[in-house]
């Protein structure tokens, strides 16, 4: 095996590590928010550039529901939980417990209880990022639309300027009982980050 890509392979284990750890916290944070248990796949996590986002979550012009916000600190980017709108009313009613009204709209309760969600995600992925890392990774107050993936990936590019042109890409499926609900959380380090990031982690950087 060439050295290149034995970077590569250690790069990614120790991201699906991260990646396993902030699922185990976000369970036990809804588990303890829910009052119910609340478990989480083992997540699939992959590398992929920024362009791609879109087509990972059905296109551009598909309609999906995003929990945004800004990581700021040692190692600042962009944090996207991307879902269905059909995950995101199977989500409030299988695991929240909450009734949905209308299968179209979301009601005031219903998007503060995802708002509650994303940001429980997004805080303990970032948490478990920080602890291995030991670099300071605090979310900013999340932002939800729903609008086509296309939109929101541009708005984010509007409201938070440069984007690196890389993603980590978490799948994450929440399972309570019989019901699995898939979402996609993507992180979006700026230009610099990753290399912080994994120089943090121990894993030299191969430009070549």
């Amino acid at each position: 095996m060439d050295l290149f890509r034995g970077f590569e392979e250690f790069k990614m284990d120790v991201l699906k590590e991260v990646g396993n750890i902030g699922a185990g916290n976000a369970a036990t944070a809804l588990s303890r928010l829910l009052d119910k248990p609340i478990d989480m796949a083992v997540p699939k996590v992959q590398m992929l550039p920024f362009e791609a986002v879109a087509d990972k979550v059905g296109g551009a012009e598909s309609v999906v529901l995003a929990i945004f916000l800004r990581v700021e600190g040692d190692a600042p980017g962009n944090l996207f939980f991307i879902l269905s709108p059909e995950a995101a009313k199977k989500l409030l009613h299988r695991l929240a417990g909450l009734q949905v009204e209308s299968e179209e709209e979301f009601s005031e309760m219903e998007w503060s209880a995802l708002s509650e969600i994303g940001n429980i995600l997004a805080g303990s992925y970032l948490s478990s990022l920080a602890d291995f890392t030991s670099l300071s990774m605090m979310p900013t107050v999340p932002a939800l639309a729903m609008d086509m993936a296309g939109a929101i990936l541009s708005y984010g590019l509007l409201q938070f300027g440069e984007m690196g042109d890389s993603a980590l890409l978490i799948d994450t499926t929440f399972i309570e009982g019989q019901h699995e609900v898939e979402g996609q959380f993507f992180l979006i380090p700026d230009p610099d980050s990753f290399d912080k990031i994994f120089a943090a982690l121990g894993v030299p950087m191969n430009h070549d």
